[in-house]
């Protein structure tokens, strides 16, 4: 038998072999790039800074409490409004001069990829309540390019918020002065799923952070949202 007649012999045999060479790193390759679901955070695995001393021991079933707060229109905002939402949650004020121009610049990044996406909400608390009026919050929306049907600015009771930042979102550290319900804001972006769990802290002064979040967030729609 020639070579050339041995190669003839096997050549259906190589395809074949080669087909199913591909279809194997295929299966392999989709099997290692499945989604996986996004972790549940506790106050237990955050940083003790961010959360109250009564609840850092808590390990499971952690979630966003029921809040009543008036936003940038006047309109009394709750949980209600949320409800059945993926929404990303942080802490500012509008005088802020440091690091609240560039987290609002990156949730205003976060509101245009979002923008059609009705399942995916943004909500921004003020840390100086008293300063940040209905009217203030006003003005800086429209400065900032904030949209009222995806992104709410809210104001309120400041005890209130102290509690929602400290004893639900984890997000802010206390002020140190003596005041119980003054707080420092920091740079975290919240992810909180339709459980109203919480499932990503990010930093919202890093692009790539944002990136990550954005995500994340479609990590989270792939699951139903939870």
């Amino acid at each position: 038998m020639s070579l050339l007649s041995f190669f003839k012999g096997y050549k259906y045999f190589g395809i074949a072999f080669a087909v199913l060479c591909i279809v194997i790193i295929s299966i392999i390759y989709n099997v290692l790039n499945v989604k996986q679901p996004l972790p549940i955070w506790s106050p237990a695995q955050i940083n003790a800074e961010m959360v109250d001393s009564t609840i850092q021991h808590k390990k499971k079933y952690h979630k966003i409490a029921d809040f009543s707060l008036t936003n940038q229109n006047g309109k009394t905002i709750t949980q209600e409004d949320y409800k059945d939402k993926i929404y990303v949650a942080d802490f500012f004020f509008t005088t802020c001069q440091t690091i609240c121009p560039i987290m609002t610049d990156h949730m205003y990044r976060i509101q245009k990829e979002i923008l059609r996406d009705d399942e995916v909400l943004l909500l921004s608390h003020s840390v100086t309540p008293k300063i940040d009026s209905v009217a203030q919050l006003k003005k800086y929306a429209k400065e900032k390019g904030v949209l009222d049907n995806k992104w709410n600015l809210v104001t309120g009771d400041k005890k209130q918020i102290y509690e929602l930042a400290r004893k639900s979102y984890l997000a802010v550290k206390t002020d140190g002065t003596g005041d119980q319900y003054d707080m420092i804001h920091t740079e975290n972006f919240v992810l909180i799923d339709k459980k109203r769990q919480i499932r990503g802290h990010y930093d919202g002064t890093n692009p790539e952070e944002i990136d990550r979040l954005l995500e994340d967030i479609e990590t989270l729609k792939s699951f139903g949202g939870s």
